[in-house]
């Protein structure tokens, strides 16, 4: 894996920075801006993008009676190959439909680890006591174990040696969510939701480390948001850490 691939090329640093100026302006005058921004600071990163669902009340904008992940989920099921990050693509879906959330395809720019939130706020301040360069992250919030921390990485793409790729169904399929309380590793044929996403609940998905941050590699992290995901479950419920998807 190449040093480029975990950073936002100068060029596309300025537009990011540009548009994430635009956060400071009073969302109140004109929201749909500020998330068109936002979505673009995104793409201008790298991070591919596509629709996804939306809370309709506390139910999903899908319609599917007992959907299992209401708003968290793509609209179309050829979202990996739907997912873009060409600027024009993405005004139109914005603008065409403003409710909607969007859904970041992982494991061909980017991964993500994904841990539960106090897991995740415990270790995010380790790493950075520590030092460690931590990439953007992301909390999604909503009760028990819906309640996660984002941590945006540079892909691991596909090793060279196939023995350092874990096989596991793990939890791509986010309908698996329950399964796997712990630690999860989005890569290759996953997604997650992108800020600024809304959930039912008049819960949200939010930045707390933007996107112009790099993407650090994911093993710099990994050992820490292990203990710290170790630590939540001996005071709450077992924990399991579902590795990556293997080929």
């Amino acid at each position: 894996m190449g040093s480029e691939s975990g950073r936002v090329k100068r060029g596309e640093q300025s537009r990011i920075s540009q548009w994430l100026r635009l956060r400071s302006k009073p969302s109140a005058e004109d929201p749909g801006r500020e998330r068109e921004a936002l979505l673009l600071a995104v793409a201008a990163a790298g991070l591919p993008l596509a629709p996804a669902a939306h809370p309709a009340g506390y139910r999903c904008s899908c319609d599917r009676i007992g959907c299992p992940t209401p708003a968290r989920h793509p609209v179309s099921f050829a979202w990996q190959t739907q997912s873009t990050t060409d600027r024009a693509q993405i005004e139109r879906w914005a603008r065409n439909e403003p409710q909607a959330n969007f859904i970041t395809a992982t494991g061909m720019v980017h991964d993500v680890l994904d841990v539960p939130l106090e897991a995740g706020r415990s270790a995010l301040e380790r790493l950075l006591a520590a030092g460690v360069e931590v990439g953007p992250v992301a909390e999604s919030a909503g009760t028990g174990d819906q309640a996660r921390m984002l941590f945006f990485t540079a892909t691991r793409g596909t090793p060279e040696d196939e023995d350092e790729w874990w096989p596991c169904a793990l939890d791509c399929h986010p309908e698996t969510m329950d399964e796997h309380p712990g630690l999860r590793w989005h890569c290759r044929g996953s997604y997650v939701l992108v800020p600024p996403a809304a959930l039912p609940g008049d819960h949200a998905v939010a930045w707390v480390r933007g996107i112009e941050h790099p993407l650090p590699d994911p093993l710099t992290l990994l050992e820490t948001l292990t203990d710290a995901c170790a630590t939540y479950a001996d005071s709450n419920t077992p924990a399991t850490v579902a590795w990556p998807l293997g080929r």
